[in-house]
């Protein structure tokens, strides 16, 4: 594994001699702007590995992108070899159809630590709430960000994120199922404690969620890409293309479906994915990711 190879995978031509903040979010940025968050293995007969090698060649070399268990877990190897103090945390992400937060962690993201400051860095939430900058650790105070103002919220020990939406505007109405779009106001995201994970907690969720019959995973294909000013994802047959603060403090949200013959074709040029075994689209859960 070459750092200069990753640079190269994620067009990052700036220094990287000086572990600071300000490299660390132009590493980050460069990262989910050219890493997709997808699950496209599940659904091209290919098993997703915890192993760090065989995520380096796949998202490196092959030029794939993965979940938040291949993102997160590069983007440490990454900071790492960099300098940076790195941990590796555990979440458990909240599913708005249920009004609840998964039971058990499955969601990996990374804390680091700079100038005596704790800041979250996760590049593999993916969609619309991907956050585009390091977040400092702090309760309570807002977080403006391009998608949206982020903050976390601390309560004995647990902490939480959550993320204020705009409105959105959608010229094709009909073709939304966005969850509440108008109401909606502020969503909960994941919780998390500060207590340091080791990549092999994660082994029995990485297969229960690519293997399970009811994972989000497994009866989605998903990917998406952030863009310079928002955020495009295929997931199913359904392509939706998102402009932040189009107008009048309103996202514009585009959205049109597929027809199998595109695909292909989508993947290579909104994606920049191009996949060695056949791509069958499912989109059978009623789950927003929106």
């Amino acid at each position: 594994m070459d750092i200069k190879e990753y640079f190269s995978r994620i067009s990052y031509w700036g220094s990287y001699d000086k572990p600071d903040l300000a490299t660390l979010t132009d590493i980050f940025q460069h990262h989910i702007r050219a890493v997709p968050f997808e699950n496209l293995s599940i659904h091209c007969g290919e098993s997703i590995e915890l192993d760090l090698e065989a995520t380096y060649n796949k998202i490196v070399r092959k030029k794939r992108g993965g979940w938040c268990m291949e993102n997160n877990h590069l983007l440490s190897w990454v900071l790492k070899t960099l300098g940076y103090d790195v941990i590796l945390l555990g979440s458990k992400v909240y599913v708005p159809e249920y009004d609840a937060y998964a039971d058990e962690i499955d969601h990996l993201l990374l804390k680091v630590m700079l100038d005596d400051k704790s800041y979250i860095v996760d590049g593999g939430f993916g969609m619309a709430y991907q956050m585009w900058q390091p977040m400092e650790l702090i309760s309570g105070t807002d977080q403006p960000q391009t998608p949206g103002v982020f903050r976390f919220v601390e309560d004995s020990g647990v902490w939480y994120l959550e993320k204020v939406k705009r409105k959105q505007w959608v010229p094709n109405q009909s073709l939304s199922s966005f969850h509440n779009v108008e109401k909606e106001v502020c969503r909960r995201v994941y919780l998390f404690t500060l207590q340091p994970r080791d990549i092999e907690e994660f082994r029995a969720r990485n297969t229960h969620l690519q293997t399970a019959p009811d994972s989000l995973f497994v009866t989605k294909s998903i990917c998406s890409l952030q863009t310079a000013d928002g955020v495009r994802a295929l997931v199913g047959w359904k392509l939706t293309e998102i402009k932040y603060n189009y107008k009048d403090n309103m996202d514009l949200v585009e959205i049109r479906f597929l027809a199998d013959e595109e695909m292909e074709k989508t993947l290579k040029e909104k994606f920049n994915i191009t996949l060695e075994k056949k791509f069958v689209p499912i989109n059978t859960s009623r789950l927003s990711l929106f």
